[in-house]
């Protein structure tokens, strides 16, 4: 039962302040918009962009590259900092280092200032975002928290969504400059929100030291991996760098397990089977639906013969229903076990993947298509609410920021696995040909195996999912 006074709620005999928690949920889906709006957003200005800064075609993709890079690098350090200096703290800072550096990117003069621009704006973004897990689970009980992170998700998804459509239309009327400079005022709100409305809480892991080498290394292996996967096929130090970022990897995990104050505990992995396989889980079913959009895009454009706006509208079923989803999933995980519930919705995605690799051609009705997007979006909402919870239920509160970097991170590194996974299957059926109506079968033969690769991964993370047992009482 909860009961709303003027100064507090009281659930299951818990009391928490409630004006102070609104607030902080409140500045958390700001930020939770705002960076992810940045990333699609983006996109759709990118060959306005290139054609007055003159940039050539890998200049334009390295844009888009450069953000999610530092996002990967960094976001597991801002996470562990976050838990010693103050989730507040990195947050606020995070929020303004976004906020200046998407400023400066409204008035770049050069690609190569896009470039470093982009590249500092994800360092901003990733401060945000490693703690904003963490803030939320700070801020509620245990009883309130799935649903708080559903609406945290649900506002993830509507930037995700909504970015194309805004930034399509700010581009056109406007100039590729306003998609930057229009999310300024958004940052300012949510600077502002978090100055006035947020408090300084207890640090999680007060007085505890940071491990810098660590993060030097995990960044630097973690930065080889993901250039080295997206260029394997376009520079010969690709294979190279994935080998070094691998065994840079390696020798993180053999740093951390000797460290009395780790970046990562190792032990936390270790010890922990529900944490470690919710993160893999995470990380399974990232990879196994973020590369549908680039795909769809082609494919109804190509395929079916659709204008670029009408495949965009197609397109914006999935996450709509991540939308619609997050939220419901959130108010189930008080009357479903999360490890069931997230599991549930896992399976959902990879039905309507397989369902699509079995399916999509030339010949496919358009509703079978909507369909099928709208199953994986379901699916995927309805996983990843539940999914995050466990993840943030299963540690102590001094690991909060780490769980929610790592949240972070296995979405950034499932993000990855799935466009490297198309690079290789395009460089294996297409080369070097573009996609056009000569070369339709090429394309959907590399399509349909994506999506089987696709489908393996979701199913993969099923089976993580289910293995992960019951989840170990923590202290809160």
């Amino acid at each position: 039962m909860i009961l709303d006074t003027k100064n507090e709620t009281t659930i299951r005999g818990e009391s928490i302040p409630a004006s102070p928690a609104a607030m902080v949920l409140l500045t958390v889906c700001i930020a939770q918009f705002m960076a992810p709006f940045m990333l699609t957003s983006i996109g759709v200005a990118l060959p306005s962009l290139g054609r007055d800064l003159g940039a050539s075609a890998m200049q334009i993709g390295l844009v888009e590259q450069f953000y999610l890079l530092s996002l990967a690098m960094f976001m597991l350090t801002f996470g562990r900092l976050g838990d010693i200096v103050g989730q507040r703290i990195m947050f606020l800072v995070g929020l303004v280092v976004f906020t200046l550096f998407t400023f400066c990117l409204g008035y770049a003069t050069s690609i190569l200032a896009v470039l470093v621009l982009r590249f500092l704006q994800g360092i901003g973004a990733s401060m945000v975002l490693s703690g904003s897990m963490a803030l939320v689970a700070a801020a509620y009980p245990p009883a309130l928290r799935a649903r708080k992170i559903g609406l945290v998700s649900a506002c993830t998804y509507i930037g995700l969504s909504s970015g194309p459509v805004i930034g399509g239309y700010v581009t056109q009327h406007f100039g590729w400059r306003h998609v930057f400079l229009m999310a300024v005022p958004i940052g300012i709100a949510a600077i502002l929100s978090c100055l006035f409305g947020m408090k300084q809480k207890e640090k999680n892991a007060s007085g505890e030291a940071m491990d810098w080498r660590g993060s030097v290394v995990y960044a630097l292996s973690v930065g080889c991996i993901m250039i080295g996967a997206a260029h394997a096929q376009q520079m010969t130090l690709g294979v190279p760098m994935l080998v070094a970022g691998t065994a840079g990897l390696a020798i993180f995990l053999a740093l951390e397990s000797k460290n009395d104050s780790p970046l990562l505990d190792v032990h936390l992995l270790s010890g922990n089977r529900f944490f470690t396989l919710s993160c893999l889980a995470a990380l399974g079913n990232y990879a196994a639906t973020f590369g549908i959009v680039f795909f769809m895009s082609l494919f109804l454009q190509y395929a079916k013969g659709l204008t670029a706006r009408q495949a965009g509208f197609i397109i914006l079923l999935q996450p709509l229903m991540q939308v619609v989803t997050s939220p419901l999933a959130g108010w189930l995980t008080g009357r479903i076990r999360t490890a069931t519930l997230a599991t549930a919705g896992m399976l959902i995605s990879s039905v309507g993947l397989l369902f699509a690799a079995l399916t999509l051609s030339a010949h496919v009705p358009l509703w079978l298509v909507a369909a099928e997007l709208m199953l994986i979006g379901a699916g995927f909402g309805i996983f990843i609410t539940p999914n995050s919870t466990a993840i943030m239920d299963s540690v102590e509160r001094r690991q909060f920021g780490v769980a929610s970097g790592m949240i972070g991170a296995m979405r950034t590194l499932g993000m990855a696995t799935s466009l490297t996974t198309i690079t290789l299957i395009f460089s294996l059926f297409m080369g070097d040909q573009p996609v056009t109506d000569a070369n339709l079968p090429r394309f959907l033969l590399s399509m349909r195996t994506a999506l089987v690769a696709f489908s393996i991964f979701s199913c993969l993370g099923v089976l993580l999912s289910i293995s992960r047992g019951k989840r170990r009482r923590t202290q809160e």
